[in-house]
C-alpha cells in the first residue's frame, strides 16, 4: 500500500521593511539563535520560521513485524510528528504508528525518548503519541487552512528518508482535494502542495509564512513530481481534541464548546476563540456561572485559543480539582471556578456493555498485553459474548482482548463507558474495534446501540 508523506511550509510577512510574526502563547515562543536575532541579509523569512518551529517537530522511528505481527521479523520505519502539548503529546499519521512494536521520538536537539501510542483514528489517518520529557517542550503554533490562498508559500519539515528535520519550500497548489491513493486508502478535502515530499515526512507540519501549522503532511503521488497533500489544520485540531478527550477518564464539565475562527484577522488579533455552545442545566459549568455564548479566554494559567487547548488543560487533571476560568460575556471580563468531575453513571458498566454491544469484559493488566504486543498497555478481556448480538455478528468472540474502539484505547471499564455514552455515538456507527486474538491484531466494525 502506498504510504503518505507530508511536509509543512512556514512563512513570514515583510511589511515596511520589518519582519512580522504572529502573536502566540508563551508555550510556542520561538527559540531563535543570537545570529538570527541580529540583522542578517541572508536570514530570510523562511529561515526565521524554521528556527521558530523546528523544536516543535519530532522525528519518529519505529519497529514493526515484517507482516504486521509481533512474532515476525522486524522492519524499521520512519515518520514525523508535531508536539501539541509541552508534556510530550505528539500528533502524527496513523499509518506511521500502525502495528508498531517499538516507538522512539528524536527531538531537534538530538535527545531521544521511548514513546507509546495513546489513541488512533484510522479514518482520518491521525494518531496521538506520548513520551516523557524531563522539561517542558516547545509546542507547534496551530493556524488554519480556511484562509489559504493558492500560490501561497508553504514550508515542510520532516524526517525525509531518515534525514531528520529536512526543510523544503513550495506553494499551495490547490485546496479541498479528494485523494484516493488506492482502493483502501482515501482522503477528503486535502491541501495540495508542490513542496518536495519524501518517505518519512508523514506526520510533519505544513506551515504558512507566519510559522503556523496549516496542515499535517499525509500523502504523495509516487508516480508524479511536485504533488503532495496535507490534512487541514481544522481536522487536526478537532480529531486531536477528541483523542485527548478519550484519555481524560471521562471528566465532565457540563458544557459543549466550539472553535470560532476570526477571519479575516487583523495583525494583532488571535486566530480563533473558544465559544460555549451549550451549558447543561444544574451542571458543573452552570454552577460556575457559565452561559451559552460565553467566550473562554483562560483556564488557570493557560490561554485558550482552541478546543484543543481546553482538552490539554483537562488531560492530566484529577477529578474534583478546581479550575480557575476567565471568560468574556457582552464585552465584560468575568471569572469563575469550575470543579471538573466525573459524571454520575446510573447504569452498571457491565450491564451497559451487555445491552449496548453484547459483551462482558474485565480489565487485563498492561504487563500481560505488552508481552504479546510491546506497543499496547492494557485492554479488556472479553469474558462473554451475547448470542446474535452486534458483537457476535461483528466477529468478536470470547477470549478476545478488546484494545480499542474508534480512536480510543480500552484500558479500563471507564474507557468503554465513555464510548458507549458518547453523545456522537449514533454518527460514529458502525464503530471500529481492535482486538488481540492468538497474539495477532484483528480489526472490524461493530454496531453499538445508543442510549439517546
Amino acid at each position: 500500500m502506498s504510504r503518505g508523506i507530508h511536509l509543512g511550509i512556514i512563512g513570514l510577512v515583510i511589511t515596511a521593511g520589518r519582519l512580522l510574526l504572529a502573536q502566540e502563547p508563551v508555550s510556542t515562543a520561538p527559540l531563535q539563535s543570537e545570529a538570527l536575532r541580529s540583522w542578517n541579509p541572508r536570514a530570510t523569512p523562511i529561515v526565521h520560521v524554521v528556527s521558530k518551529v523546528r523544536h516543535a517537530v519530532v522525528n519518529i522511528h519505529s519497529e514493526r513485524g515484517s507482516d504486521g505481527s509481533a512474532s515476525s521479523g522486524r522492519v524499521n520505519g520512519m515518520g514525523t510528528g508535531i508536539i501539541i502539548d509541552p508534556r510530550g503529546y505528539v500528533v502524527t499519521n496513523y499509518h506511521v504508528i500502525e502495528d508498531v512494536m517499538a516507538l522512539r521520538v528524536r527531538l531537534a536537539d538530538g535527545s531521544s525518548f521511548h514513546a507509546r501510542v495513546l489513541a488512533r483514528d484510522p479514518e482520518t489517518d491521525l494518531a496521538l503519541v506520548k513520551f516523557e520529557s524531563p522539561k517542558p517542550l516547545q509546542v507547534a503554533p496551530l493556524g488554519t487552512a480556511r484562509d489559504l490562498m493558492v500560490g501561497e508559500t508553504v514550508i515542510a519539515i520532516g524526517n525525509a528518508f531518515g534525514y531528520e528535520h529536512t526543510v523544503t519550500v513550495g506553494v499551495v497548489s490547490a485546496i479541498n482535494r479528494d485523494v484516493s491513493l488506492n482502493k483502501d486508502l482515501g482522503y477528503k478535502s486535502l491541501i495540495q502542495t508542490d513542496a518536495s515530499i519524501n518517505p518519512g515526512n508523514s506526520g510533519g507540519p505544513l506551515l504558512n509564512v507566519l510559522g503556523e501549522v496549516v496542515g499535517l503532511n499525509v500523502a504523495i503521488r509516487r508516480e508524479a513530481q511536485g504533488i503532495g497533500f496535507a490534512i487541514p489544520a481544522e481536522t487536526l485540531i478537532r480529531v486531536s481534541g477528541e483523542m485527548l478527550a478519550g484519555r481524560r477518564r471521562r471528566l465532565n464539565s457540563g458544557m459543549t464548546l466550539r472553535d470560532e475562527l476570526m477571519l479575516p484577522r487583523q495583525e494583532s488579533q488571535s486566530l480563533r476563540r473558544v465559544v460555549v455552545e451549550r451549558v447543561e442545566p444544574e451542571s458543573i459549568a452552570a454552577k460556575a456561572g457559565l452561559k451559552a455564548g460565553d467566550i473562554l479566554t483562560k483556564a488557570d494559567d493557560s490561554w485558550l485559543g482552541s478546543t484543543l487547548d481546553w482538552e490539554r488543560c483537562l488531560i492530566e487533571r484529577k477529578p474534583g480539582e478546581p479550575l480557575d476560568l476567565c471568560f468574556a460575556r457582552s464585552g465584560q471580563q468575568l471569572t469563575g471556578k469550575l470543579n471538573v468531575d466525573r459524571p454520575v453513571t446510573v447504569a452498571n458498566p457491565d450491564d451497559l456493555a451487555w445491552s449496548r454491544i453484547g459483551i462482558r469484559v474485565t480489565p487485563v493488566s498492561g504487563e500481560q498485553v505488552s508481552k504479546i504486543h510491546p506497543q499496547l498497555h492494557g485492554g479488556l478481556y472479553v469474558t462473554e459474548v451475547q448470542p446474535e448480538s452486534h458483537a457476535a455478528k461483528a466477529g468478536i468472540i470470547k477470549g478476545d482482548t478488546l484494545i480499542g474502539l474508534h480512536q480510543w484505547e480500552m484500558l479500563t471499564i471507564d474507557n468503554l463507558v465513555f464510548v458507549l455514552n458518547h453523545n456522537e455515538l449514533p454518527a460514529l456507527n458502525p464503530i471500529k474495534f481492535f482486538v488481540l486474538r492468538g497474539g495477532q491484531l484483528h480489526r472490524g466494525l461493530v454496531q453499538c446501540l445508543s442510549g439517546q
